[in-house]
């Protein structure tokens, strides 16, 4: 008799293989997902934390660099020539400090160059002390934690509209609380020669980053034209983004100066 041989059927698990197909796609898609969350995260800290400590740290230099220029004009000008010095405009022969000796006098200098630190404002109520440059380009001026003055738009204390602009948000946010101005607030702005006080007259919550009005020599909103003056002064307006974290529009705080003393 013939042995009768027995065949052992093989078994294949179909629906195992697939589950561990499927438990390792989601595995990897687990892992995107947290690299990705990482990597959000961490661009998050580097614009809401790193980017603000950098441009403060940067900001606070040049608010003392300009200080200590400023000083050491002025002990030199006691004991050399009676006139304060033979060149205002140093050796190089680049023009330095505002548009002028003091920006209220009739004493010509050379405007501030491009993206040139050259005056310190400070706003009391919101414990603001930042330099203002000449410009208002990202790189050169705003996201160094300056604030930056509107090109064509008048000087410290000159009459016209000294315009400023500031970042709300990120790269040193000088400008994020001015919302919390009220009227009568002080503005001081400290150039080379004298210290302009302005104080808080008008607010306008939101209008178009199109309105070029609120910066104009006797500002008024195109948009919003109840909003602003009608008569020739010597004013300051502060430019910042609105909502927060966006910049769809703008938000304008208007002072008007009061009072100037010389160094």
């Amino acid at each position: 008799m013939r042995a009768v041989r027995e065949r052992i059927p093989v078994v294949v698990q179909q629906k195992s293989r697939g589950r561990r197909v499927a438990a390792r796609g989601l595995w990897t898609g687990a892992e995107l997902v947290v690299t990705l969350g990482v990597v959000l995260l961490l661009l998050v800290v580097h614009q809401l934390w790193w980017t603000n400590r950098q441009a403060r740290a940067g900001a606070e230099h040049q608010v003392r660099a300009l200080q200590r220029e400023w000083g050491e004009e002025r002990g030199g000008a006691v004991g050399g020539d009676p006139e304060g010095g033979s060149d205002e405009s140093g050796d190089s022969g680049e023009p330095r400090g505002s548009g002028g000796r003091s920006a209220g006098s009739g004493t010509a200098h050379s405007a501030p160059r491009w993206d040139q630190a050259y005056a310190v404002i400070r706003i009391p109520r919101l414990g603001l002390v930042a330099p203002v440059a000449q410009g208002v380009s990202k790189s050169g001026v705003l996201d160094k934690g300056y604030v930056g003055h509107y090109p064509r738009t008048a000087q410290p204390g000159r009459a016209g509209n000294f315009a400023l602009a500031g970042h709300r948000n990120t790269h040193g946010e000088p400008f994020r609380y001015i919302n919390r101005l009220r009227r009568g607030d002080r503005i001081d702005v400290e150039t080379r020669d004298a210290v302009y006080t302005y104080t808080v007259d008008r607010t306008l919550a939101r209008t178009s980053a199109r309105d070029s009005g609120v910066i104009a020599a006797v500002p008024r909103s195109n948009v919003k034209p109840y909003a602003g003056y009608a008569e020739a002064g010597s004013y300051v307006t502060l430019t910042t983004c609105t909502p927060e974290f966006t910049s769809r529009y703008r938000l304008v705080v208007w002072g008007k100066l009061m009072d100037v003393r010389s160094r």
